[in-house]
């Protein structure tokens, strides 16, 4: 990314009330679907207080989706976590180009890195330049990590009150949720592939091996196509 700068070094970037409304967009759009993430950490046996200690304390959709629905289907916690942890490792690699990107002072680093998710290294990277980049990211990440833990609270509390998710359905809420999320993020061949691949390895080992472990196997998808994709170029 070049960052383009006026006669006398001020940065040229976007109008500050148009970053801060894509920000807010994606932010209260992807906020709200904490709501099925309450619904599915009660309906896997987690209490509210773990739900929500969750949300604040891992923020990162996938990796608490995950998580949950490897407990509720009887996986052993520590595969659980496992599983979570694999699919929150994207992150460490945002960071490294947003960490360039954005430049913020140190003091701030450590709790910048908390936010650094699929959405607000989405409309960060979206910007063309630094403090444009800067304001996304900080709009993004303040708007969805309220909205989360709060909907998180509220999903979890409501579904505690209706008694069996199941019976009503919501516990398909949780993964509903991620493959809205996930589909939109599949633009090029490769991406796709890694996903049909994944998804034949995870529902492949499902009934053969203990609930979790399909995740970690899936995972394998992405270093499989990268090689094959390597082998033909």
């Amino acid at each position: 990314m070049v960052i383009q700068e006026a006669p006398g070094g001020a940065v040229a970037g976007r109008p500050r009330a148009a970053v801060v409304r894509d920000a807010l967009g994606v932010g209260v759009a992807v906020g709200l679907s904490g709501f099925a993430f309450g619904v599915t950490a009660a309906g896997s046996g987690v209490s509210v207080l773990q739900a929500c200690v969750l949300s604040l304390l891992v923020f990162t959709g996938a990796s608490q989706f995950a998580l949950v629905g490897a407990l509720a289907a009887g996986g052993n916690p520590f595969t659980a976590a496992a599983g979570a942890f694999f699919l929150g490792t994207r992150n460490a690699f945002y960071g490294l180009r947003l960490s360039q990107l954005l430049a913020l002072p140190r003091a701030v680093r450590p709790l910048a890195a908390h936010w650094v998710i699929d959405e607000t290294t989405a409309v960060a990277l979206a910007q063309p330049d630094r403090k444009s980049a800067r304001l996304g990211f900080t709009v993004t990440g303040l708007s969805l990590y309220i909205l989360w833990n709060l909907t998180t609270l509220l999903g979890a509390l409501g579904a505690e009150a209706i008694g069996d998710t199941a019976a009503w359905g919501l516990d398909a809420a949780g993964p509903a949720v991620f493959l809205a999320l996930l589909a939109p993020m599949l633009k090029s061949t490769t991406e796709r592939a890694v996903a049909a691949l994944a998804l034949v390895l995870g529902l492949g080992f499902l009934p053969v091996l203990p609930a979790g472990v399909p995740v970690l196997i899936a995972a394998l998808a992405a270093p499989v196509v990268l090689w094959m994709k390597g082998r033909r170029s």
